[in-house]
């Protein structure tokens, strides 16, 4: 199901078929580095991550993490998309791009794309941004996105990050 077009992107719900790159994407240094290591080794582990994470979240709370893709090509990208945290009551923006499509302002337009998505098709009020304070390229988009830092919260396993709003 594709939740939003702009003019180089597709942004959809993603798929079983998207394992391996969900597999590719998630052993990224700066995956691992900036969001978390989630222990995906192998595409059973892709298509676990996938069957757990977002596409039960598309069930849960209708909306999850969506792939990104370049509109010509289908050339998947990264994901962008909405995580509910119910440890903070709180709906967040989250995004990684393959390191080659950074500085393009793709991530910008996705993210945008599903601001938008979230707003007037979910009807949600508030949508965050949570990030490590030392990532600063995430600061920077959140900021491009109109979102400004409002306080440091915890995550669960007792991560501290920065939440804009």
């Amino acid at each position: 199901m594709i939740i939003a077009e702009t003019p180089r992107l597709r942004i959809r719900h993603l798929t079983v078929a998207d394992a391996q790159f969900i597999l590719h994407l998630l052993n990224e240094p700066s995956f691992i580095h900036n969001i978390a290591d989630r222990g995906v080794r192998n595409e059973q582990d892709a298509l676990d991550y996938l069957l757990n994470g977002p596409m039960k979240s598309y069930h849960t709370y209708g909306y999850g993490l969506y792939l990104v893709e370049h509109v010509d090509n289908a050339e998947p990208m990264g994901i962008c998309g909405l995580i509910y945290r119910s440890n903070l009551q709180e709906t967040d923006i989250g995004f990684a791009l393959l390191p080659q499509y950074w500085g393009q302002g793709y991530a910008t337009e996705a993210a945008k794309a599903v601001l938008q998505y979230g707003y007037h098709k979910l009807n949600l009020t508030r949508i965050v941004g949570l990030t490590n304070a030392s990532n600063l390229t995430s600061i920077n988009l959140l900021s491009k996105l109109g979102l400004q830092f409002e306080k440091t919260v915890l995550l669960s396993g007792q991560q501290q990050v920065m939440l804009f709003s």
